[in-house]
């Protein structure tokens, strides 16, 4: 019956951290369910900071509303109502003895984003990799991600998509041109969203079709993505000139 469905904000938090939830890398030990995860979002360390700067700046109080769910994960204009500075200072202090990546240099003054993209770009400890094994650290960081695709067909449990894969050329992080890649839409009887539709954009996040995102939806999560890279191209460039 409709009143025992969960409120749409938690089953999109569920339908995103999933994915890594399920290969153990993001997260608390669960029953293997997507419905479970709302109930212990606090426990995923690396998401309920961002989560908790969202709902107060949008003045959520649930702090997974649907709103702030899908700022965090997808993106949209909540994220322009976080104070930067604010945000910063959340995040150095909630992962403060943790190995992170270019956290503790970016400058106070930098537009820091309580987006997904951030996490896996800024604080996740790949970006201190790139100068050594570049391949390993960008294929870690282009499966993290929240990813957009054109779907070119769909064949049983998997989908083509054509997707702009994350690239480091030059000294610079950057997307590509884009390329057919597979994905999983389908596990037995469990999926994260409806069959995808050839000529749909969807999200994907590791090896999981996350959503079908609307025109608004795949600008803001392309957006929230390339701001992110520009600050860390910004923070690359001036390590590299000291």
């Amino acid at each position: 019956m409709s009143h025992n469905r969960a409120p749409e904000g938690h089953s999109l938090f569920g339908r995103y951290a999933y994915p890594p939830n399920e290969l153990g890398y993001c997260g608390p030990t669960t029953d293997g369910s997507v419905s479970g995860l709302a109930a212990r979002a606090e426990d995923f360390d690396g998401t309920w900071p961002y989560l908790s700067a969202i709902a107060e700046a949008v003045g959520a109080t649930d702090v997974l509303d649907e709103e702030v769910v899908r700022n965090y994960w997808v993106g949209g204009r909540g994220l322009g109502k976080v104070d930067p500075a604010q945000l910063l200072t959340r995040l150095r202090a909630a992962f403060t003895g943790q190995v992170t990546g270019l956290l503790d240099t970016v400058p106070a003054t930098a537009k820091v984003l309580a987006h997904h993209s951030f996490h896996v770009l800024v604080v996740y400890p790949w970006t201190r990799f790139l100068s050594r094994d570049a391949t390993t650290a960008v294929g870690v960081m282009q499966d993290c991600r929240i990813r957009w695709g054109t779907v070119l067909n769909v064949a049983g449990d998997q989908t083509e998509i054509a997707s702009r894969p994350l690239q480091y050329t030059s000294g610079r992080l950057r997307l590509g041109d884009p390329r057919c890649e597979r994905v999983g839409w389908r596990k037995g009887e469990l999926t994260l969203a409806p069959a995808p539709k050839p000529g749909a954009v969807v999200s994907a996040h590791w090896d999981w079709v996350c959503a079908t995102l609307s025109d608004e939806e795949g600008a803001e999560l392309e957006a929230a993505t390339q701001a992110t890279l520009d600050l860390v191209n910004s923070v690359i460039g001036q390590e590299q000139s000291k």
